[in-house]
């Protein structure tokens, strides 16, 4: 079992453990259970910021939602209000207000851990449902996003040229509407709700809880926490989303701070030194530990000592977000710089980060400029450096494993140096792809041993490659607990020479008086035998 796992109560190792197929359903509320925060808020916000939403209309809906918070005014009047302000749109031209507001902000506040648990329902087999008060615009970009197909929400009337109306579809999906409508679809698709899972967090929803055999509270507050610790129903609460507060705008200041301390030690190493790189190497080793203690990240790690057993090398990483260099960099420590992108050496930060540490920006829209700065890596590598790179060439999605580009591994190659393999796993628990702060949380990773590619050849690249990137696929499907596997690919007899044959001799044609002399014989070059493909 996972440190992720184990971290969320009655979770994804129960998950896996539970029965499979269709007649188990899952279902999920959208706000403050799938995502942090309220996606109305957030739509609200951004049509404002956009001039999508006048000021008279950003009034009302700010006074109705106090109402309602106060009691004064149901749901369902709410809802309508909502609908009526946006009378005579297209529903098109919503849909795709909401899927752009799900790519710009929403996505990156999809709990990780709850993804996890999505998945996890769907390999088991279950009928997994996204069902939320929210109207369509706001849960079908997180359903399609998470791999849902099955959708439990508030609609919009629209008119027979798909024009809204003002209205909302009845009956409206809240409290004793939500549950009528779970128990319908779970009658109409022959879901056994005494062994289904419900995942929710607001007061509403605790009449749904009963209905299931498996409640599952998730960051509840109010009523829904105080029926959940009654009744004794595991409660899954995550903080790897949304604001942080104060506290986590503390942390990020003190993370940002620590690059003065780490660069004053830095100069203040190498001038005693006498040693540039002494320096560089006093700053590579303090700064990123600085910043993860800071930010309250904390690494587990098998193979550490894989790190230091062969030097240089070229360690490569999954990429999953704007942390994962800091990571392998706080792994890595000393002697050692990074490829990156060239659009990435005009950043004020990391540009500015990336020379102070010999970081060679590659220009890939230039393949000329490209092979001569992978010339200089090269002689970096010749000068006792490491170099860390991403095969990926770029952050990929948090649930998979990009293409591995040719680069590290023709580079690897060129200078006679190892690949170190670093598989990092859950790093979306401290951030999304694209965040540019971090929160508290553990990381795992796993440090192979160095791969030779002594005898790799350009003519099986392309296959050595592949099987690189398949023992990342399969440390991520499963995950090594206290005492790291030896891989196939290290147990893989390198590829043999044939010997050396001669050709037969020929005669030399006779002549008159003199004895016949043997042709001295032909050398044959001897040929590569190709290991056989490994099945991935």
């Amino acid at each position: 079992m996972s440190d992720l796992q184990m971290r969320l109560p009655g979770s994804v190792a129960e998950v896996m453990a539970s029965p499979p197929g269709a007649k188990i359903g899952a279902f999920f509320d959208l706000d403050g259970t799938l995502v942090a925060g309220f996606t109305a808020v957030i739509l609200t916000r951004e049509r404002f910021r956009s001039r999508d939403m006048g000021i008279g209309e950003l009034i009302t809906m700010i006074a109705a939602g106090l109402n309602h918070q106060l009691g004064r005014l149901e749901f369902e009047e709410l809802i309508t209000k909502a609908s009526q302000a946006l009378r005579g749109r297209a529903l098109s031209d919503l849909q795709e207000i909401g899927e752009r507001l799900f790519v710009q902000k929403i996505e990156k506040r999809i709990y990780p851990e709850m993804r996890e648990l999505v998945h996890a329902h769907l390999e088991r087999g279950h009928t997994v449902v996204l069902s939320s008060s929210a109207l369509t615009i706001q849960v079908e970009p997180v359903a399609q996003f998470l791999g849902i197909q099955n959708t439990l929400t508030n609609r919009f009337e629209v008119d027979d040229n798909d024009v809204l109306t003002g209205e909302v579809i009845r009956p409206i999906l809240w409290g004793p509407g939500k549950a009528n409508a779970v128990q319908k679809f779970a009658a109409e698709n022959d879901i056994d709700l005494k062994h289904s899972y419900f995942y929710a967090d607001g007061d509403e929803d605790v009449a749904l809880m009963y209905l299931v055999g498996n409640p599952r509270p998730t960051n509840p507050e109010g009523k829904m926490a105080s029926v959940a610790r009654r009744r004794g129903w595991p409660i899954l609460q995550f903080s790897s989303r949304g604001s942080g507060g104060v506290m986590g705008q503390v942390r990020t200041l003190l993370g940002v701070g620590s690059l003065l301390p780490a660069a004053y030690g830095a100069v203040g190493w190498g001038l005693l030194t006498r040693s540039r790189r002494r320096g560089v190497n006093f700053f590579t080793t303090a700064f990123p530990n600085l910043l993860l203690a800071a930010n309250g990240v904390r690494l587990n790690v098998l193979g550490e000592e894989n790190l230091t057993k062969q030097r240089p090398a070229v360690f490569i990483f999954n990429h999953r977000n704007n942390f994962d260099p800091v990571i392998s960099a706080a792994l890595i420590k000393d002697n050692w710089t990074g490829v990156g992108k060239k659009e990435l050496e005009s950043d004020p930060f990391i540009g500015t980060l990336g020379k102070l540490v010999d970081t060679v920006f590659i220009d890939r829209e230039d393949p000329k400029a490209a092979v001569e700065s992978l010339q200089h890596v090269e002689d970096l590598v010749a000068k006792g450096l490491s170099i860390m790179i991403a095969p990926e060439g770029t952050r990929h999605d948090t649930r998979t494993v990009g293409a591995f580009k040719k680069g590290p591994f023709r580079l690897a190659m060129a200078a006679g140096v190892p690949i170190v393999p670093i598989v990092i796993r859950n790093a979306e628990v401290i951030a999304s792809r694209d965040s540019s702060t971090m929160n508290p949380g553990e990381v795992d990773i796993v440090v192979y041993p160095p791969l030779s590619v002594a005898d790799w050849t350009l003519d099986d690249l392309s296959e050595r490659i592949a099987e690189v990137r398949q023992l990342y696929l399969d440390t991520l499907k499963d995950w090594p607990e206290g005492k790291l596997p030896v891989p196939a690919i290290y147990t893989k007899a390198p590829a043999k020479k044939a010997p050396a044959t001669k050709a037969p001799a020929k005669k030399a044609p006779a002549v008159k008086k003199t004895a016949a002399k043997k042709a001295p014989a032909k050398k044959v070059a001897p040929k590569t035998v190709q290991p056989p493909s490994a099945k991935g």
